[in-house]
């Protein structure tokens, strides 16, 4: 198990005052639907963070139970693969988060750029996923949306310090607890999601989806549509005719084929995965 523990205090602080009389507020990283990203200091330590601002008006209610599902998830978790969580503030339009600050950009943007990994940089990487995801597990803590474009990367040169983020739809499990709400992204779902019978080792097949992905720059389950794609990952069939994957290890195929084990029980755990030896 990783050397890192659980806080018992909070791990956000919620802020009565202004995110501005705290911080100094810096250029742009990146906006979507709800809000923007930007460039934080903090006052007085001069550390750099981010700070995510969020437009209430442009929250569902879905949405804002997804926001604080998150922040109630995330106060209490202290990994290093875990984007850190230091403040929240609010006013009567937004939502302020401050987080570490990842300027290497989200995974899957370094995907489409490369086109595929090698094995030792994929290694690298998953390694710290599968680190960061038995950490979870062991407090029993599922993230169910892994995909690349949940995973930053801290520097645009090396992967040697990756964040998981977006925990709005993870859940706290008991022990041998099986969940039946069906969600995630079709690339990625695993089959038990679909069959709404699943547990922790739905975050394991994600893990195997990523690694093919990244090491091919081709997904193992693809079709023209969401159905089609998810057709295809109810049979869970796969193989590695690509030419990718003719320079590719039979070490690395083997990790794999065990992540993308279609029974989840006969599925190894993060704990399991992290022994093998592609890593």
């Amino acid at each position: 198990m990783d050397n890192v523990k659980i806080k018992a205090s909070n791990f956000v602080m919620q802020h009565a005052g202004k995110l501005r009389d705290v911080y100094r507020i810096g250029k742009m990283l990146g906006s979507g639907a709800f809000g923007e990203v930007r460039v934080c200091v903090h006052r007085e330590s001069n550390a750099q963070r981010a700070v995510k601002v969020l437009r209430k008006s442009h929250m569902d209610e879905d949405e804002k139970r997804m926001f604080f599902n998150e922040i109630n998830i995330l106060k209490d978790l202290d990994h290093p693969n875990i984007l850190k969580m230091y403040e929240f503030f609010e006013d009567d339009k937004r939502y302020y988060i401050v987080t570490d600050i990842c300027k290497g950009g989200e995974l899957f943007d370094e995907i489409v750029k490369r086109g595929k990994f090698s094995e030792n940089d994929a290694a690298v990487l998953i390694k710290q996923v599968l680190s960061c995801i038995n950490y979870c597990h062991v407090n029993h803590i599922v993230h169910r949306d892994l995909k690349p474009e949940n995973i930053l990367l801290e520097t645009n040169k090396e992967f040697d310090q990756i964040k998981i983020i977006d925990f709005g739809t993870s859940l706290v499990v008991k022990e041998g607890e099986k969940l039946d709400e069906k969600l995630g992204t079709p690339y990625y779902i695993a089959p038990e999601v679909l069959n709404k019978n699943y547990g922790a080792k739905c975050d394991i097949w994600s893990i195997g989806v990523i690694t093919y992905i990244i090491l091919s720059g081709i997904p193992p389950f693809n079709g023209a549509s969401d159905q089609e794609i998810m057709k295809k990952v109810k049979l869970g069939k796969f193989n590695f005719n690509d030419p990718a994957w003719k320079a590719i290890s039979d070490l690395c195929k083997d990790f794999i084929s065990k992540l993308l084990t279609l029974d989840q029980n006969a599925r190894p755990s993060a704990e399991e995965a992290l022994k093998h030896e592609f890593l």
